[in-house]
C-alpha cells in the first residue's frame, strides 16, 4: 500500500512538472510572437515592353576609302582629321615632276609617230607611180612580167607601212593619254561630300601603288545618319524584323537613351566560339553628332509592347502568406514542448478561420493570384497575366477590378516582446 502511494505521488509530481513546463513554453511562445507588417504597392496603369538585348558597333552609313592609283611622294595635304570636304575638292597632291616628264615624252613620241605616217604615205605614193609606169610599159612589152609584178608588190608593201605607221600613231596617242591621266591622278580629290574620319599619310611620305591602291583617307558620307551593326543570337533572331523599334545606350552618355529602327536582318551567319549570331542593322539619326564611329552600343530591340495596361509588380505574383506557404509545402514541422524532440507530420495543418486558404493551382501558366489587404487580412484574387518586362506584369483578366487597389508584395517582420 505504501509503495502504491509513493508511486502515485511520484506520478502527480511528474505531471505537475510537465504541466508547468508546458505552460511556461506557451508563455515563452506568446511573449515572442512574430507580427508581420504587410508591404503593399498601388496597382496602376503603365506601358509594358518586352526587349531582346544585344551589343553592337556604331558606324557611318557610307564609308569610302580614298587611295592613290599611282606611286609617288606626297607633296601636299589639304584635309585632316574631322575636315568637312565636298565632292571634287582637292585633298592631297603627289609630286608631279616625273609624271610631267612622262607626258612630255609621250607627246614627243606622238609627233614622231605622226611624222612616220607622213613618210609612209609618201613612200606609198611613189610606189604607186612607179607601178603605174611599169604597168604601161608592160602593156607595150617594154618591161618583163617580173618587173611589173615587182612594182605591184612594192605598192602593197608601202600600203602596209602606212598602216603600221598609223597604228604607231594611235599607240603614241594612247600613251600620251595615259601619261596625262597619271598626271591628273597626282591630284587626289574627294569622291563624296563628307567628313575625314581617318588619315593614313603625311607630307613627304612615298606611297607605292602596285597590286592595290594604298589608302590615304577614310571619309564618312554623313555623320548625321549612323548605323548600329548588332550581333543577335540565333535564339532571338526570329523575334526581330525590319521596322522593329530599338533603344540603346553608349558608355559616353550612360544616362541618355538613343532610339532607332531595324533596317534589315542579314542572312549571313557569324560563328564565334560556337555561338551563332546574325547582323541586325539599326539606322539612327545623329543630328547633334553625339554618336561617333566605333562606339559600342548596348541595344534593346522592342519585340512586344502593351500600352496603358493594368500592371502589378512581379513580387506581388510571388507573394504567399506564411500559412498558405506551409499548406503548399504539404508538410508541417512543429516544435514540441521545451526539452521535447522536433518531429514532422504529413497531416495538413488547419488554418485559422480568419486566414483565407491559398486557392488551388491552375494548369494555365498565366493563371495566377495576387493578394490584397482586406479587413486587415490578405485576400487572394485570381488574375490572368500577359506581358512582363521583368519588373512589372500585365494583368489581362481579374476576378474583380484591380485599378486603384493596393497589392501585397511582401511582409516586414517584427518581434513583439512580452512581459516577463
Amino acid at each position: 500500500m505504501k509503495k502504491f502511494i509513493k508511486t502515485l505521488a511520484l506520478l502527480v509530481v511528474l505531471a505537475g512538472v510537465g504541466a508547468g513546463g508546458y505552460f511556461a513554453y506557451q508563455h515563452f511562445q506568446s511573449s515572442t510572437k512574430i507580427a508581420a507588417k504587410l508591404i503593399t504597392s498601388p496597382i496602376a496603369r503603365r506601358d509594358i515592353a518586352v526587349y531582346v538585348t544585344a551589343s553592337g558597333t556604331i558606324d557611318p552609313v557610307v564609308t569610302v576609302d580614298v587611295g592613290s592609283q599611282i606611286s609617288g611622294r606626297i607633296s601636299a595635304l589639304y584635309a585632316d582629321y574631322n575636315s568637312e570636304v565636298t565632292k571634287g575638292q582637292v585633298i592631297a597632291e603627289l609630286d608631279p615632276i616625273l609624271l610631267k616628264s612622262q607626258v612630255t615624252q609621250a607627246k614627243a613620241n606622238l609627233e614622231a609617230a605622226k611624222a612616220g605616217v607622213k613618210v609612209a604615205q609618201v613612200n606609198l605614193s611613189e610606189a604607186q607611180r612607179q607601178a603605174s609606169r611599169t604597168k604601161a610599159l608592160f602593156k607595150k612589152s617594154l618591161v618583163s612580167k617580173e618587173e611589173n609584178e615587182s612594182a605591184a608588190s612594192r605598192v602593197q608593201a608601202a600600203q602596209a607601212e602606212v598602216a603600221s605607221a598609223k597604228a604607231k600613231q594611235v599607240q603614241a596617242e594612247a600613251n600620251l593619254q595615259q601619261a596625262e591621266i597619271n598626271l591628273n591622278y597626282a591630284t587626289i580629290t574627294s569622291p563624296i561630300d563628307g567628313v575625314v574620319i581617318a588619315r593614313s599619310v603625311d607630307v613627304g611620305q612615298t606611297v607605292a601603288a602596285s597590286l592595290q591602291a594604298p589608302t590615304l583617307f577614310t571619309l564618312a558620307e554623313d555623320l548625321r545618319k549612323m548605323e548600329v551593326h548588332t550581333s543577335v543570337s540565333e535564339s532571338d533572331v526570329a523575334q526581330i524584323a525590319a521596322g522593329t523599334e530599338v533603344e540603346f545606350n553608349v558608355d559616353a552618355y550612360p544616362e541618355r537613351d538613343f532610339s532607332g529602327s531595324v533596317k534589315e536582318v542579314r542572312y549571313e551567319a557569324q560563328t564565334v566560339q560556337n555561338v551563332v549570331t546574325y547582323d541586325a542593322v539599326v539606322v539612327v539619326d545623329n543630328l547633334d553628332l553625339a554618336l561617333r564611329p566605333g562606339m559600342t552600343a548596348d541595344v534593346r530591340f522592342k519585340t512586344k509592347q502593351a500600352q496603358n495596361v493594368v500592371a502589378v509588380p512581379n513580387t506581388a505574383l510571388r507573394y504567399r502568406t506564411r500559412d498558405a506557404s506551409k499548406k503548399d509545402s504539404g508538410r508541417n514541422f512543429r516544435m514540441g514542448p521545451p526539452g521535447g524532440m522536433m518531429f514532422a507530420s504529413n497531416k495538413k495543418p488547419e488554418l485559422p478561420a480568419e486566414m483565407p486558404a491559398m486557392p488551388p493551382p491552375s494548369s494555365d501558366p498565366n493563371q495566377k493570384h495576387v493578394w490584397i489587404e482586406r479587413d486587415g487580412q490578405p485576400t487572394p484574387i485570381p488574375v490572368k497575366t500577359g506581358l512582363t518586362d521583368g519588373t512589372f506584369t500585365e494583368i489581362t483578366e481579374s476576378a474583380e477590378p484591380l485599378e486603384g487597389l493596393k497589392v501585397i508584395t511582401g511582409e516586414e517582420k517584427r518581434a513583439n516582446q512580452g512581459k516577463r
